[in-house]
């Protein structure tokens, strides 16, 4: 790296704080550092031109998840974890909206809508047997009945009579969201520098040296908020997970607002403006989706353009505009992991295809760690 002294002297001298990733976790944390000490010198090291994983490239749902997704849950969780689960991802959302204002995520509050393919009776059936159940299961968070049987008024095709309701869920931009939380960070000092890939890190008595290629510098700390990026640092115990989206152009007269859910979760649709947004497939490919490659694959985007044909928008003209993949943080169970690794080393990973919802509370509580 040719950088000069004043370089070195303004961002890599005295450093506190070093967060790994700018996105909605990292940028928390520096600002959760920033409110506990004002005067700490905080670097936020990002490799990509734009946040990484999936901060900038998520769908805009503010949401804690479906029906199917939360009775799935309950099968590996027990009644305890799923309601902490849900709980922050509940705080978690109330906190973005604290942090930024509904104003400036473009929060819309249309509701979430679980609907269910005709081939899925047993899921189907499942839902509706379970829904008081779960219904009880979240009274003590919500104080009132959280999902509620609906009978499908959006002309879509090829479903089941009857979708299932959730009030909570709502809409944001994620692009306004993140450019936010970027100005918030930055003008409160904190510096973010982009394509900066950290290579390795050594850690000794009082601090750790942080590698970028052949130049590295001292911090007091090193906080990793890389979620799929993570594997390595937490013995695998988080796995990259691509999720595979795409976006219509605007479609004349779309009567259709509000988040979609199909398949436990593993599809998801919403309006943008007058527009489809898409995403999904992931369980088509479990094992190649399971990588950091951003990218499309032809048997995904093959059954996107299916369910956008035959169920969303059948009889409609449409054009697709843009296709894109963002990188999640999975493990074998979806508690995050917000740990300290080793004396000045910490992480907050494996948000669990949640990071709108719960991203926010764990970079707080990643910066508590501290």
């Amino acid at each position: 790296m040719n950088l000069s002294y004043w370089e070195l002297k303004n961002w890599f001298t005295g450093v506190d704080y070093t967060i790994v990733g700018s996105g909605i976790v990292g940028l928390h944390a520096a600002l959760g550092l920033r409110e506990r000490f004002p005067e700490a010198k905080i670097l936020v090291l990002e490799k990509g031109m734009l946040p990484q994983g999936a901060s900038t490239k998520n769908a805009g749902f503010a949401c804690f998840g479906s029906l199917s997704e939360i009775i799935d849950d309950l099968k590996t969780h027990s009644e305890e974890e799923v309601l902490q689960l849900i709980q922050k991802r509940w705080q978690g959302l109330q906190l973005l909206r604290k942090n930024l204002g509904d104003a400036v995520l473009d929060f819309k509050p249309y509701g979430g809508y679980e609907l269910f393919l005709q081939e899925e009776e047993s899921t189907y059936a499942e839902c509706l047997q379970k829904l008081p159940f779960i219904n009880e299961l979240l009274k003590p968070l919500f104080r009132n009945e959280v999902f509620s049987k609906e009978v499908d008024r959006f002309d879509f095709h090829g479903l089941h009579d009857y979708s299932i309701f959730n009030p909570y869920e709502a809409q944001i931009d994620t692009g306004s969201m993140m450019q936010a939380l970027m100005q918030k960070a930055t003008g409160q000092g904190i510096l973010i520098l982009n394509q900066a890939t950290v290579t390795s890190y050594h850690e000794s008595d009082s601090q750790v040296n942080v590698a970028l290629g052949d130049f590295s510098f001292n911090t007091r700390k090193l906080l990793f908020a890389t979620n799929g990026f993570a594997g390595s640092l937490t013995q695998n115990q988080v796995k990259p997970a691509r999720a595979q989206v795409l976006i219509t152009e605007p479609i004349p007269n779309l009567d259709l607002r509000g988040t979609f859910h199909l398949d436990k979760g593993y599809y998801y649709f919403r309006n943008v403006g007058d527009r489809i947004l898409l995403g999904g497939g992931r369980n088509l490919d479990i094992e190649g989706e399971t990588t950091s490659e951003f990218g499309q694959t032809e048997i995904i985007q093959n059954r996107l353009e299916y369910l956008l044909n035959n169920v969303i928008l059948p009889n409609t003209t449409y054009t697709i505009a843009h296709r894109w993949s963002g990188i999640m943080g999975l493990g074998t169970t979806k508690t995050p992991i917000v740990t300290q690794l080793s004396t000045h080393v910490y992480c907050g990973v494996r948000l669990g295809g949640m990071g709108v919802a719960i991203g926010s509370l764990i970079g707080q509580e990643l910066a508590a760690l501290v």
